[in-house]
Order: structure tokens, then sequence, then C-alpha cells
């Protein structure tokens, strides 16, 4: 990051703010605390390169105290190119962490998890000598839910953030678009994740509007789309895919698990998995 003394205007200076104290300038930026540790690096090295190549000085809360990160120096461009550079080390560390919320919507309507009853028992009974197709392979009924995507909240006060967000989205669009009333939705058939039906990780029920229309896409693509502007989830894809998981072999070695559709960096999620033959599930 090169900047010059003097003028920032080709800095994106209102994106923060620098205030002038009478020692110079500070910045201050509220960082969750698990993510202390990636600005400070191995033996504070990180910490030390900012402090030396932008002449600042960067003062962390102690860890597991949540608070500011607040960066000082002499001159503003030194100020602003040490939070452009945090900015930039604390995006880059909240791609790797694994989400911990998803935003989704509830499918445990009471007719919805019997007739997934239903369909676990019918499975078992006509499909279990199938490789791979055991009883561990179901989602427990109380959790049926189409997933809209993945988050990563660090702290009390992120959760927050996104729990106002949907507030916001309810009183903005939601509420308009589904007239004020439950949107009523049909679970019918079942398509599987991958190419091979002979070789199946997540096979998921299809759902779409009783009323043929597409109000709950619509819903869906503009809470993301939000969710994505206020920086909270990243772009995975063009559009949601709605979609009910009803069996996921991720579900053999955790019952809690959900899809990872972002495995952690160098670990892949797929290895561990044994997936299952889902030709006849499909003809039946």
């Amino acid at each position: 990051f090169l900047v010059g003394p003097g003028d920032c205007s080709d800095e994106p200076c209102d994106a923060f703010v620098v205030e002038e104290t009478e020692k110079g300038f500070q910045c201050r930026v509220e960082v969750p605390s698990p993510l202390y540790k990636y600005i400070i690096g191995k033996k504070g090295e990180n910490k030390k390169r900012l402090e030396t190549e932008t002449r600042t000085s960067i003062s962390i809360p102690k860890p597991g105290v949540e608070g500011e990160i607040v960066i000082t120096g002499q001159h503003r461009s030194g100020v602003i190119s040490a939070r452009t550079r945090v900015d930039v080390l604390l995006d880059s560390f909240r791609k790797k962490q694994p989400f911990t919320h998803f935003l989704s919507f509830a499918l445990n309507h009471p007719t919805i998890q019997e007739k997934f009853l239903q369909f676990k028992e019918e499975v078992l009974e006509k499909c279990s000598k199938d490789h791979g197709v055991s009883s561990s392979l179901f989602q427990n009924p109380a959790k049926l839910h189409l997933t809209l995507g993945t988050l990563v909240l660090l702290n009390e006060q992120e959760i927050q953030k996104a729990c106002d967000l949907l507030q916001r989205c309810k009183e903005d669009f939601v509420d308009q678009i589904a007239g004020g009333k439950p949107l009523t939705v049909e679970v019918a058939g079942v398509e599987y994740m991958n190419d091979d039906p002979a070789m199946i990780d997540v096979l998921y029920a299809k759902v779409h509007m009783k009323d043929g229309s597409d109000r709950l896409q619509v819903i869906a693509d503009q809470l993301v789309e939000r969710f994505i502007a206020s920086g909270l989830m990243l772009k995975e894809w063009d559009r949601v895919k709605l979609h009910a998981t009803v069996m996921n072999t991720l579900f053999r070695k955790d019952p809690s698990a959900e899809e990872r559709s972002n495995p952690m960096p160098g670990k892949s999620s797929f290895k561990e998995r044994e997936s299952f033959d889902g030709r006849n599930i499909l003809k039946v």
C-alpha cells in the first residue's frame, strides 16, 4: 500500500474515521476477539511489522475481551495505511473461519415432519440393502429447513447486527411480498447434489410455492442480497437454491452437521464422506 503524504483523496477516507488528537491521529476499529491473534501474528510479528512499516502504534485488547483496536500515529497517512492493512488481514482471515450460523426458513410443520418420517421408514424398508444407506443419514425431523446462506458471526455484537438486519428486511420487503400472511409451500420430489446417482452425498427435497408464484425465491434472493451488502455473508451463488436436505452423508459421523458449502481450506470434507447409492430411492 503506497500512501503519499498529505491529501488522502485517493484513499477511502470516508470508509473509516480518523480523529485528530493532541499527539497526532488515531483510528478505532471494532474487531471480534477471536480475530485478534491474526493481527498480532506469531510472537507478535504481524503487529510489529505493521507498526514499523506504517510508523504507527497499534493497541489491541487482551485475548477474549471484546473491544476496539486503536491505531495511533503522528501522520494521518500512516494511520490510514495501517487501518487499510488491518482491514485486508481481517477480511482474509474471516473468510477462513468455519461458519457459525446460518440463515434459513424452518420447515418444521407437524405434517411435514410426519411425512418425512414416513419417507424415512419407506427408504429403510425398501432400500436399506443399497450401498451406504443407513438410518444415520437422515435429517432430524425437527431441524428440517431451507438454507439461504451461512454466516460467520464471531461475537454477540455481530449476532445482534444480523438479528437487527433480519428485522429490517422483514419491515422493508418481506411483509410486503408475503402480503402479511404465511407462505404455503409444497415439499415434493427428491433431487441429489452431485452428478452420479450411485454416489450421492446430499439428497434434498424440492420445495415450491403452492400458488405457483416465485415469492419465496424473491424473498430468499433479496434477503441474501441484503446480508451480502452488509458484509455479514459472502457471495457464493447468483441466486439461492431452495432445498431441504433430507439425507446427508455428513450426518453419519456428526448428526448436528450442516452442509458445509465452503469446506475448511485444505481439509476436504468429501474425503471422510461415505457416499450412498440412491438410484432405488429416486426410482421409488
